[in-house]
């Protein structure tokens, strides 16, 4: 079955259509009424609604999309990837960066795949970031890496899929060499020329005795200078002891690098870093307060047509969506299986209270005139609360699990439960 519509009125606010459509598509396959649909206007996504022009009912050898398997399949596609290049002399230590700031070990022995002689691209299944490692950089060899890496960028640059693009450049420098070389400076220009973002990043620190300084003043288009100790050490004293020096640095150079990511691959990158950093849990919960404000804005706006009992249907793939992509954002596997797992062992007891709750709404919507007006506002409000209410929940037991077990992955079993117990009512 095929229903073609046409829409009339001002551009839609994209967020608000995208989580909108995935209804119409779940009423189509429900057999629901189709005489009215509503789209989303920007600025204020105020709703109204609007009769559909045309539709033509057809037989397809497809069938409509499962609207649940829908919405999953809508937030694995919009998480997108990130790509971060980091360039660095031989023992600089980026590997132990790589895994101390991402989760899932990424820089581990045998998980590259090589893109030049050297240039490796390190990436996992379910991970949506791959690191382009650079394999030294030596003075001797610099023109030679250079002209690989000129060639890497450029071909990526060129590209269609803006998930093969470089997002950002990580130049790793050691904090005991005590000097900036020609070559990094020349790849830094490099970066720059080619409009990458660049953050020098200072490894192993232990004295800066302003060296963090002079690195800015070498390399003058950094966006950021961030002086990190990736690991703990411990450092001889006189009495035998030892001085035991925490990692540093680590939630500074997450937050720089965020600052310079485009706004549609935050959640890719909030999903890759590990959550035993502070400002790593920071991005988490921001990102997903984002989702929940467009899934609950989405529901309000459909809760609002006048169409009896259409918000009990069509509220669950929205909130399916906003499950999703909360999950994503807090680290989960991206894949269909994780993700169909997570909703359908959460969203039962949800659901259930959603559609009780709109029963009520929709019979004031089966009153001409006044009546529907003043359902739809009722079933607005309620949609939208419950929505927020939902994402809240979610949040809060994500955000319990990672304080609890830093940088371990997520027990979705046991957030499922959890969430489970929130949610019913």
């Amino acid at each position: 079955m095929r229903c073609d519509l046409i829409w009339t009125g001002t551009a839609a606010a994209q967020s608000a259509v995208t989580e909108i459509s995935v209804w119409q598509r779940a009423q189509l396959s429900l057999n629901q009424p189709t005489d009215y649909y509503s789209t989303a206007q920007a600025p204020a996504l105020a709703i109204q609604p609007i009769r559909k022009r045309q539709c033509i009912m057809t037989t397809t050898s497809n069938a409509v999309p499962n609207p649940i398997e829908d919405a999953i399949e809508n937030a694995l596609k919009s998480s997108g990837k990130i790509n971060i290049i980091i360039a660095g002399k031989t023992g600089v230590g980026k590997s132990t960066l790589i895994n101390s700031v991402f989760r899932g070990d990424l820089a581990e022995t045998g998980s590259g795949r090589p893109v030049t002689q050297r240039t490796e691209e390190i990436s996992k299944p379910g991970h949506p970031i791959s690191i382009l490692d650079t394999k030294g950089l030596e003075l001797k060899d610099y023109s030679f890496i250079a002209a690989e890496l000129r060639s890497v960028i450029e071909q990526r640059s060129s590209s269609e899929d803006e998930n093969q693009h470089i997002h950002v450049a990580w130049l790793c420098i050691h904090e005991d060499g005590r000097r900036v070389e020609d070559a990094e400076i020349e790849l830094c220009r490099l970066f720059t020329e080619k409009k990458i973002p660049v953050i020098a990043v200072i490894t192993k620190s232990r004295c800066d005795q302003g060296f963090s300084s002079e690195v800015k003043k070498a390399l003058t288009s950094v966006a950021a200078v961030v002086s990190v100790r990736a690991l703990a050490e411990v450092m001889d004293d006189d009495g035998g002891e030892g001085i035991r020096l925490p990692p540093k640095g680590l939630d500074s150079l997450i937050q720089e690098t965020a600052a310079l990511l485009p706004e549609a691959k935050q959640r890719a990158y909030a999903n890759a870093l590990s959550s035993r950093h502070a400002a790593a849990t920071r991005i988490k919960i921001k990102q997903a307060e984002k989702e929940v404000a467009i899934a609950a804005t989405a529901a309000g706006a459909l809760a609002a047509v006048p169409i009896p009992f259409s918000d009990a249907l069509g509220l669950v793939p929205i909130q399916v969506g906003m499950l999703a992509k909360i999950g994503i954002t807090f680290g989960m596997e991206i894949s269909t299986t994780a993700l169909t797992t997570l909703v359908t062992s959460t969203l039962g007891a949800g659901a259930a209270t959603l559609i009780g709750r709109t029963l009520v709404t929709g019979l004031l919507k089966l009153v001409p005139g006044a009546g529907s007006v003043v359902g739809g506002t009722i079933a607005a409000a309620t949609a939208t609360t419950l929505t927020k209410a939902l994402g809240a929940a979610y949040i809060s037991v994500l955000t319990q699990f990672i304080a609890q077990n830093p940088g371990k992955e997520l027990d979705m079993s046991l957030i499922a439960r959890e969430l489970r117990k929130r949610v019913s009512m």
